[in-house]
């Protein structure tokens, strides 16, 4: 590979490469001095070296192998990093934002940052698959389990692990780029952590930027116009006990005892909301109604297992459930944003390639829907409330993105900027981390 794409150096060399050649041709051809002109000449024939040694590295055989197996093990949903010149034009539309596709091969990680101009950086960091799974599973089992630790130093130690591995080497490529956002395209066993919770020694990744997730249908989909009035069809499951098999395994579930307040609140706070609770909370209410909102939330339990898209599901109040197959066959357009702020994904301490995770947002994609929030874990229904009424404060405004009132909600959980008495405990990773974006919500 080039030391341009495996040295802070040279990156910063790239970048600058790239705005002196902008800022010349920029100037009218007829005002150009002769020097400008061979400056051009000069720095166009190193772009095109650079551009080389990238689409080099990204026509590699393995390289293309292990990009065609994501495609297939995830149904068509992973990003193809081949396809630069749409990605970019994405970016241009999202001013201040990168794109950032972490390539888990078996021995090394392949970093690559995707810029609105100029060609993408890379890096290759020499770490090999089992060390990121076992760093991976260090991670979620620190931010999954805070009771049984004492505040959030376990979290920020294995935080900043990973953030030395995934962040750390795009650090000055960030910094060059006045990035604000980045649009992330996580692989495989990636997709069980959150980055919002990397650590850099002094703050989580969630305090410097805002972050979006994206899946290959998000690339179809990702000029939709701002949310505009709110309209909202809110449904919950607060009441209430259902048993049940999907194949061979058992679910029991119960009523979240802060869900039906999430949704009063809700309506509190944004005129006309349409309330759906417990038996309400129905297919056919919800089939019938629909169309008539932008935003769909559900606070309910939903679980997402590796396996077949009819074993991970939605439970509705009347205790039925709408599959991740069924999802697809939906028409879901005038819907903005989906809300489920109570997922669960199956990992059960085995990570497998995470496609249950980005699956929920491409199906909901596929049927419309612009942006999907989730969770990566169930957290508890009082910071779970906490977050949304944050959240949807934020987003009521009219003047933040859907990414920029998520990570003003869960800034809000950090600082402790909150009315509750449980403030410093809600302040740990576990309870404001899992919440993601999937889609659009630039």
């Amino acid at each position: 590979m080039s030391s341009l794409f495996t040295c802070t150096a040279c990156s910063w060399i790239a970048v600058q490469v790239n705005k002196e050649l902008t800022d010349l041709q920029n100037i009218s051809p007829t005002d150009r001095s002769k020097a400008q002109q061979q400056r051009i000449i000069d720095l166009e024939a190193e772009q095109q070296q650079i551009e080389a040694e990238f689409h080099n590295f990204i026509s590699n055989e393995n390289i293309v192998k292990i990009i065609q197996q994501l495609k297939q093990k995830t149904g068509g949903e992973s990003i193809d990093i081949t396809n630069l010149s749409r990605l970019q034009n994405i970016l241009q539309i999202k001013q201040n934002s990168v794109l950032l596709y972490p390539l888990i091969l078996d021995d090394r990680i392949e970093l690559v940052l995707v810029k609105s101009k100029g060609l993408p950086i890379h890096r290759s960091i020499p770490i090999n698959k089992t060390q990121l799974k076992n760093a991976i599973i260090d991670l979620r089992a620190a931010l999954t389990y805070p009771r049984k630790i004492a505040g959030n130093e376990r979290a920020q130690t294995a935080g900043k692990q990973l953030y030395k591995w995934l962040i750390e080497p795009l650090e000055t490529d960030l910094f060059l780029t006045q990035t604000k956002t980045i649009i992330y395209a996580p692989d495989g066993f990636l997709r069980y952590i959150p980055i919002a919770a990397l650590y850099d020694g002094k703050k989580w990744l969630i305090e410097r930027f805002n972050i979006n997730n994206i899946t290959a249908a998000s690339l179809t989909n990702f000029n939709s116009k701002p949310l505009g009035k709110l309209r909202v069809l809110a449904a919950a499951f607060s009441q209430g006990n259902y048993k049940f098999l999907v194949g061979s395994r058992e679910f029991r579930f119960s009523g979240l005892k802060f869900a039906g307040q999430e949704v009063e609140t809700l309506a509190k706070m944004i005129p006309n909301t349409t309330k759906l609770l417990n038996q309400a909370f129905n297919w056919n209410e919800i089939i019938s109604r629909v169309n008539k909102y932008n935003i769909l939330h559900f606070a309910t339990h939903a679980d997402f297992v590796n396996g077949q898209p009819e074993d991970s599901f939605i439970l509705f109040g009347d205790g039925s459930r709408l599959t991740l197959r069924e999802i697809t066959n939906l028409s879901l357009p005038n819907i903005d944003l989906a809300v489920l702020s109570a997922c669960r994904t199956g990992v059960g301490g085995i990570l497998k390639d995470g496609s249950e995770i980005l699956g929920l947002g491409y199906q909901m994609q596929r049927a419309g829907v612009k942006t999907s929030l989730a969770t990566l874990w169930q957290v508890d229904d009082l910071g779970t409330q906490v977050l949304m009424i944050n959240f949807y404060r934020a987003l009521k405004t009219g003047n933040m993105t859907k990414a920029e009132a998520l990570r003003k909600a869960q800034l809000a959980l950090i600082n402790g900027n909150i009315n509750e008495e449980e403030a410093k405990r809600l302040r740990h990773p576990y309870y404001w981390a899992p919440f993601i974006l999937i889609g659009d919500g630039l």
